[in-house]
């Protein structure tokens, strides 16, 4: 998943096979040391190679699958956010050295979410994303965000915004930045 950023061709650092639906690919970012810049592309026959173009994930997009999975299986997709929110609290710190880097991509991430996705194959088939996508997205997210700025909340407030229901509104403000 090399792709071309001002004349320079970028390679990953990890690249992600996930249900031969999605591949999510681990770059190099440019906001601090060890910041991770996530990309992905998803089957979808919409080129001749039948997937998508590289897109960039955004927190929305994550919260509209999310909103979809819980309009489907409301009490799963609780359970999920809220081993999502442990997880930001008991996991989750500042990527800190090349080291702590290469052991998340190479080894510890993958492992975790093909273990946590059997707790949600109720999810699997409902919205856009697999559960193993959402999880491994969902999980690189935290670390991205915790690595530049090492007291961030904004993922995990749209983690508690959608837990608790918050109305469509809100979560849309959280999930976009908005005020």
């Amino acid at each position: 998943m090399e792709y071309n950023r001002k004349g320079i061709t970028v390679k990953p650092l990890k690249v992600y096979s996930v249900n031969g639906k999605f591949i999510l690919a681990v770059y190099k970012g440019n906001l601090s040391d060890y910041d991770l810049l996530i990309k992905y592309r998803q089957k979808d026959g919409s080129t001749s190679s039948g997937w998508s173009r590289i897109r960039t994930p955004k927190h929305i997009h994550w919260a509209v699958d999310i909103l979809i999975k819980m309009n489907m299986e409301k009490g799963k997709t609780k359970d999920l956010l809220s081993f999502l929110i442990k997880y930001w609290d008991n996991k989750v710190k500042p990527i800190k050295s090349k080291g702590e880097q290469d052991n998340l991509l190479k080894n510890k991430i993958l492992k975790e979410v093909l273990n946590d996705a059997n707790n949600y194959k109720k999810l699997e088939n409902k919205g856009e994303y697999s559960v193993k996508f959402l999880i491994l997205m969902a999980k690189l997210l935290m670390f991205q965000e915790k690595t530049n700025y090492h007291q961030a909340y904004m993922f995990k407030n749209l983690l508690e915004a959608l837990e608790s229901g918050k109305d469509i509104f809100k979560i849309v403000s959280v999930a976009t930045h908005s005020r």
